[in-house]
C-alpha cells in the first residue's frame, strides 16, 4: 500500500494535453472490444464525440417525482432529440415503446435497494443481472457508487461485478458518483471518486459539475458525463452544460432540468444544440425561447 503522505496534493494535470493513444472517439476506450465500441458509438455521437442522455430513473429511490408522475406521457415525446434513454428496467419496459428507441442507446440502471426512507442511501444491491441487460438490448449498465459513504466497499463490489460481467459480453458500465448530504461537491472529492471508478474499470463515469472541473476531467482516463442535478433556471442549466463541455465533459445526463422545464420540448432541443452543435449558452437560450414561443 502506497504511503498517502506526499501524494494527495497533485498539481500536474496536463490540462491542454490530449490523452495518448486515443484512436477511438470515446476517451480511454481505444483498446475495447468491437462490441463494446459499437455500443459506445451509439451512446457517444462519433461526429461530436458527445452524448445527450435523458435521465428518468429517479423513481427507483424517490417514487413519483415532479414532472415524472407519468413516464409514458413525459418521456416518449422527447425521444427524437436524445442519444440515450437512461432508465430502470421497469420504467423502460412498462412505459417506453421499443419501436421508438430506434437508433437510440439504452442505459439501464442496474442498482437498487435504497429509498428516501432509508437513513443510508449507500446500501444498495445489483438488482438487474447481465442476462436481463442482454434481453433488454442494453448498451450501457449504470450503477451508483458511494465513495466516502458507510457502504463504500459494498458499492465498489457492486460496480466490480457489473464491470466483470459487462466486459464478458461487450456491454460497457457507467459508474455514477453519488453525493450524499455528508459529501462536499468539490473538485477534490470528484477527482477521487471519478478516478477510483475509472481504475476499477468503468468505461464511462457520471458526476456533477463543480469549480475546477477541468482537473476532474483531466485526471479521469475515461469520459465523464455530467449529471443535470436539481432543477435550476433554464439559462443556468444550459450554461452549466456549456461550461462542462468546454472543460472536457463528454456530454450530459439531464433529467429534472428537462422534464421539469417550463417547456421540456424546447429545453431538450436547446441542450442538444450545446452538446452536438457547439451552441453557446446565449445561442441555446435563444433557440429555447424561439421554440417555446412558436
Amino acid at each position: 500500500m502506497a504511503d498517502k503522505d506526499g501524494i494527495l496534493n497533485p498539481k500536474d494535470y496536463g490540462i491542454d494535453i490530449p490523452q495518448a493513444n486515443s484512436t477511438f472517439h470515446v476517451k480511454g476506450n481505444s483498446h475495447a472490444s468491437w462490441g463494446m465500441k459499437s455500443r459506445l458509438s451509439k451512446i457517444f455521437n462519433p461526429r461530436s464525440g458527445n452524448s445527450l442522455m435523458l435521465a428518468f430513473d429517479h423513481g427507483y429511490f424517490l417514487g413519483p417525482t415532479s414532472g415524472l408522475e407519468r413516464l409514458d406521457l413525459k418521456i416518449p415525446p422527447l425521444a427524437e432529440y436524445i442519444d440515450c434513454f437512461m432508465g430502470t428496467r421497469g420504467g423502460l419496459t412498462s412505459c417506453i415503446d421499443p419501436s421508438i428507441t430506434g437508433d437510440k442507446a439504452i442505459a439501464l440502471r442496474v442498482s437498487s435497494g435504497s429509498s428516501i426512507l432509508n437513513d443510508d442511501l449507500s446500501n444498495e444491491i445489483i438488482s438487474v443481472d447481465i442476462e436481463e441487460a442482454i434481453r433488454m438490448n442494453a448498451d450501457l449498465m449504470a450503477t451508483q457508487v458511494f465513495i466516502g459513504a458507510p457502504h463504500q466497499k459494498e458499492s465498489i463490489d457492486n460496480l466490480s461485478k457489473v464491470i466483470n460481467t459487462g466486459n464478458r459480453y461487450g456491454i460497457p458500465t457507467m459508474g455514477v458518483v453519488a453525493v450524499g448530504k455528508e459529501m462536499a461537491r468539490t473538485a477534490e472529492y470528484f477527482r477521487l471518486a471519478t478516478r477510483i471508478i475509472a481504475e476499477v474499470g468503468a468505461q464511462v463515469v457520471k458526476c456533477y459539475y463543480c469549480d475546477d472541473f477541468e482537473t476532474v476531467v483531466a485526471a479521469c482516463p475515461v469520459p465523464i458525463v455530467i449529471a443535470g442535478g436539481k432543477k435550476i433556471p433554464e439559462y443556468d442549466a444550459m450554461d452549466m452544460c456549456y461550461k462542462a463541455l468546454q472543460l472536457g465533459a463528454a456530454g450530459v445526463d439531464m433529467g429534472r432540468n428537462i422534464f421539469q422545464s417550463d417547456d421540456p420540448f424546447a429545453m431538450v432541443q436547446a441542450v442538444r444544440g450545446i452538446v452536438h452543435d457547439k451552441l453557446t449558452t446565449k445561442e441555446a437560450y435563444e433557440l429555447y425561447e424561439t421554440i417555446k414561443n412558436r
